[in-house]
């Protein structure tokens, strides 16, 4: 029978030894996010910048029929009707998880002890305790282990960084970010037993806006709240950081409506207005009198998922567990405040409930 985790499979310290040769990546879930993570395989293996680096070449899902569909429509040449068939393929090199948050620590635990390295879809675990328990495991086999939050390693980040350090604006004192999205018909995000709510899925970008903005700098407080929806989880919240150089950043998120999911870091001598914080499109800088003073656009890109695989690769060919754009103390970092604005909500997800 087929169930919705891995039996572990024998440790093993296997990887990839030819790092000359693109590397063979399955992906496990069969969802709408491993659709477009198939897709951007697809699009890499075509393309010049990135041919070298990545083969599509295997999907895993609870169902062989969905798998053989799923590996048809997007030309993968390996189909599997379980995780652990996939896992016992010494083929895959990679394996990129693509199921809902409250699977990925024991599915990237077998994949490592399986010998696979793994690029973990955000929300990366559904608190810090599995996120550790799986940075431990990679500490253990000396695998990669990534977070594939995609904001994290887009051009973007760096256009935006290279702006405020420039000092065009200032000395940064505000943030404010926010995305929403109409999601409550996608019954995994309504379900507190798959750690469901709009934290984890988008509440995690607008955090990370301001996470990349304000780096390392250690939070002082917060003030939070949120809505929940009617199955307990929380269908939409703001919260509000506060640093100890006075700096205060908002986040907004919610999957009941829409919102303009904009980015928006004030300075001393003017302002950022980033579009789109979940894949930012442009930035325009703003003066003291708001005058719109340059925009720029962002590169043009495959999906945006190019960027997370890209960096995947280089940093297993390498021989790093972790990328430079997400390092395991920014997991954990990342992890341990979304566990601290849930406590304050007193939101505690089923499996997480102590006997």
């Amino acid at each position: 029978m087929m169930t919705d985790s891995i039996q572990s499979q024998p440790e093993s310290t296997t990887g990839v030894t030819d790092t000359a040769r693109p590397l063979n990546v399955a992906i496990l879930g069969a969802g709408r996010i491993a659709q477009t993570m198939a897709k951007t395989l697809t699009m890499m293996a075509d393309s010049p910048t990135y041919s070298a680096m990545v083969t599509p070449y295997a999907i895993a899902s609870r169902s062989q029929d969905k798998a053989d569909k799923f590996a048809a429509t997007y030309h993968l040449p390996h189909a599997y009707g379980s995780y652990e068939a996939m896992l016992a393929d010494p083929a895959v090199d990679l394996v990129y998880i693509a199921t809902p948050h409250s699977l990925h620590a024991e599915q990237a635990i077998a994949c490592m002890r399986a010998g696979k390295p793994v690029l973990v879809e955000k929300a990366f675990a559904a608190n810090l305790e599995q996120a550790r328990a799986v940075i431990d495991e990679s500490d253990k086999t000396g695998l990669y282990c990534g977070e594939a939050i995609w904001t994290r390693y887009m051009p973007s980040r760096a256009v935006i960084d290279r702006i405020i350090d420039s000092g065009r604006i200032g000395a940064v004192t505000g943030i404010n970010a926010n995305l929403c999205y109409p999601m409550t018909h996608k019954a995994r995000l309504t379900d507190p037993n798959l750690a469901g709510g709009a934290l984890l899925d988008v509440g995690i970008y607008p955090l990370t806006f301001i996470d990349m903005v304000m780096g390392a700098q250690e939070i002082d407080h917060l003030a939070t709240s949120m809505q929940p929806y009617p199955t307990g989880v929380d269908a939409q919240s703001t919260t509000t950081l506060y640093y100890a150089d006075t700096t205060m950043a908002t986040a907004l998120s919610s999957m009941l409506c829409v919102s303009d999911r904009g980015g928006m870091v004030y300075g001393t001598e003017g302002y950022l207005v980033c579009h789109n914080v979940n894949n930012v499109s442009a930035v325009d800088i703003y003066n003291t009198d708001h005058a719109r003073v340059d925009h720029i656009d962002m590169p043009e890109q495959l999906t945006g998922y190019e960027y997370e695989v890209a960096a995947s690769v280089q940093a297993i060919r390498a021989g790093k567990r972790d990328t430079i754009e997400m390092p395991h103390a920014d997991t954990l970092r990342m992890m341990a405040l979304l566990d601290q604005i849930r406590d304050e909500w007193g939101l505690v997800f089923p499996f997480e409930h102590q006997d």
